[in-house]
């Protein structure tokens, strides 16, 4: 990294471009009101009003530009306007487009005056269709705003010589880029954009697919080096840092620019390109939480793909997080994806599978809680005087009556139209329909929690209940409820001498399959309202502390609110034999079926990483659960004693990374509860 970049990336670590938002959030919603203005007209004001607000600034240092001076977005509505919504609706994500991922591709190489002439055609296609016609409108308003603040953009960039740069917006966006300089300051200007137009959690996606023709024509050319293009993707990763700290969801850091590298192509064949490892270089380089690297990985992946992405793991970043294309492919193809579709696969904010273009999908649209299910089915079994078999149909009972909950109070569903997010989807602006309407691709994902404590505590009850009657039944139910509190030689027994999940004991590990199974049965045929379908998946995100806090103790020797596992992974109180008995445990279950995703996450001490041989064997682990069928795999670096250090001197640890559930975030400005979890988490030494 050079002087320049140093220098660049040092203010966006030190936060340092919040100093430049000063520019008042334009409060649009009581006028758009009193006007009784549509929806889809509202939103693409509003992102007219916030580019008109925003101050074009170009620093010294920089070659590719743009960074936030707006520091926040208004809503559309007003209070009561939104309340009645709330009231008729079932809104997630405050109701508005969120966790995509557009066609970065078709974009970058047309420009937005050949989305203004789609738009201009449609509008004559569908002039008797009002709603078409205010949509096709809102969407000429947000290029025409897009492209007068570039202009404005590049009117300063100018003023202040930097001529390379005006140039390029004297071509980009309005014409599609020309050279992999032009294609990158273009990725960053939609990047902007849409967080501009308030669609958070937008992901970057494969990143060195639709970014790959440039590199190929500027290096074959001879028009860059390659040190000159690694250069400007350095510079790219750290553009997408600069105004992290606007980004946020549960937590700071879980912002969902995540990107995604390597696989197949559309038609099968090797994706892996000279731009997939400068990619991961550069991550490498600039240490940062973001882009947050997924690599597509699958059986025919060379070991040094592996180790290049265990070097990050090694430096602490949390990712690369990994997806087995021989698994997640043919899943989605198996839920009714086009297979070229399936291919082109990236994932979401943090580990569900979408598709970029194609999908709007709301990939976690809830989350069924395992454990809790399991307490219930165990109340009434164990009270009613049932044999196992018994409990285990009300298990499944359970299952399917929350699903039925679910489906149910997910519709009538509200989205806020986003015209300019429509102009980046395929087809939104050929059929007339706002992408909040649907896309080609309309599914919901569900969540799932705790399967590990759930596996846990059925295997316990099996053995200890029904099997060696070493427990009571009416001895395990006073103790649940009493949260253990005066049965702790019984509690014990429940922690040690039961099956655990990681250790590669069936006795455990096949309820683990039995209940996914159950899962993705019970979401088998179901339609949503916009035709969709569910998907089941393995990942919790932050309902490893919420979904535990609604929990009472558990059958696992769980105390009740205990945090579950997070994602995929075994329970907070078992220690396992090693990694290599938690992948093999972790690979049994029958991962097509529930292809929401949900990576299982390990916590390897640091001391792993030392020298090339810690690297090697990383590689290996990750290579061999990708070998065994596993879906998604994540590792996190860590040591527990760092981590105590950096709660007790955070002012010591500000560039501390760590996994929180999908994504990479500065542990100091955790909430405590989730830093403590990360801390609880089984931690494997070298």
């Amino acid at each position: 990294m050079n002087d320049r970049l140093l220098r660049m990336r040092e203010k966006t670590a030190a936060r340092g471009y919040a100093e430049y938002r000063v520019n008042p959030i334009p409060q649009v919603a009581e006028t758009f009101a009193a006007q009784g203005l549509p929806y889809a007209m509202r939103s693409a004001l509003r992102f007219k009003a916030m580019l008109e607000a925003e101050r074009p600034t170009v620093l010294p240092d920089e070659r590719i530009a743009l960074f936030r001076t707006v520091p926040a977005f208004p809503d559309i509505f007003t209070h009561d306007e939104r309340k009645s919504l709330e009231s008729k609706f079932f809104m997630p994500s405050m109701g508005r487009v969120c966790n995509i991922n557009p066609n970065y591709g078709d974009t970058i190489s047309r420009g937005f005056l050949a989305k203004k002439a789609e738009c201009e055609e449609s509008l004559g296609n569908h002039a008797s269709d009002p709603g078409s016609v205010e949509f096709l409108n809102a969407s000429i308003m947000a290029v025409d705003a897009a492209l007068e603040f570039c202009e404005r953009l590049g009117a300063e960039a100018e003023r202040l010589g930097k001529h390379e740069l005006a140039t390029a917006l004297g071509i980009i966006p309005a014409r599609g880029a020309t050279s992999f300089f032009e294609a990158c300051q273009f990725f960053r200007i939609l990047n902007y954009l849409l967080w501009i137009n308030g669609n958070h959690h937008n992901t970057i996606g494969r990143f060195d697919q639709y970014m790959y023709p440039y590199y190929k024509e500027d290096i074959g050319s001879g028009a860059i080096t390659e040190q000159e293009a690694y250069e400007l993707v350095l510079e790219t990763f750290l553009s997408v840092n600069k105004d992290t700290e606007l980004y946020h969801g549960i937590q700071q850091g879980d912002n969902g620019q995540s990107l995604v590298l390597g696989g197949c192509d559309r038609s099968g064949g090797d994706a892996v390109n000279d731009l997939t490892k400068l990619c991961l270089r550069a991550s490498l380089e600039i240490n940062l939480i973001d882009p947050k690297i997924n690599l597509r990985v699958g059986k025919n992946t060379p070991d040094w793909l592996y180790e290049l992405g265990t070097e990050l793991t090694a430096k602490g970043l949390g990712f690369p997080q990994y997806e087995n294309d021989d698994v997640v492919i043919p899943g989605l193809a198996g839920l009714g994806y086009d297979i070229g579709d399936a291919r082109d696969y990236v994932v979401a904010a943090c580990w569900e599978f979408i598709i970029p273009g194609k999908g709007m999908e709301i990939p976690n649209i809830d989350c069924l809680n395992f454990p809790k299910i399991v307490n219930n089915a165990l109340y009434s079994s164990l009270e009613g005087g049932g044999d196992f078999d018994s409990l285990l149909i009300d298990v499944r009972r359970g299952i399917q009556n929350e699903i039925d909950s679910m489906v149910t109070r997910h519709a009538p569903l509200f989205l806020e139209p986003s015209p300019f997010m429509s102009l980046l989807m395929d087809g939104c602006v050929e059929s007339g329909r706002d992408v909040s309407k649907g896309c080609k691709y309309n599914n919901y994902g569900i969540h799932g929690a705790g399967v590990a404590t759930a596996a846990d505590s059925l295997a316990a009850v099996e053995k200890l209940v029904y099997d060696t009657g070493a427990i009571t039944k009416i001895d395990l139910l006073d103790a649940l409820r009493a949260n253990f509190e005066g049965y702790d030689e019984l509690r014990s027994k429940l922690l040690n001498d039961a099956p655990k999940m990681g250790n590669n004991d069936d006795a455990a590990d096949r309820f683990a399959v039995i209940l996914l199974d159950w899962f993705a049965e019970a979401l088998q045929g179901r339609r949503n309202e916009r035709g969709g379908v569910y998907r089941a998946g393995t990942g919790t995100a932050m309902f490893y502390l919420w979904s535990a806090g609604d929990v009472g103790a558990t059958a696992d020797g769980r105390l009740s609110g205990e945090p579950f596992g997070a994602n995929f992974s075994p329970s907070l109180n078992t220690r396992p034999d090693g990694p290599l008995s938690v992948i093999q445990s972790f690979a049994k279950p029958n991962l097509e079926k529930v292809i929401n995703g949900g990576p299982l996450t390990l916590e390897l001490h640091d001391t792993l990483f030392r020298n090339k041989q810690g690297i090697t064997k990383t590689a290996f682990l990750v290579k061999s659960y990708i070998g065994l069928g596993g879906h998604q795999i994540q590792l996190n670096a860590i040591s527990r004693d760092t981590l105590l250090d950096a709660q007790k001197q955070p002012e010591k640890y500000r560039n501390l990374i760590v996994r929180v559930w999908g994504w990479s975030g500065y542990f100091i400005e955790l909430d405590p509860q989730y830093q403590d979890h990360i801390i609880r988490r089984v931690e494997f030494l070298a």
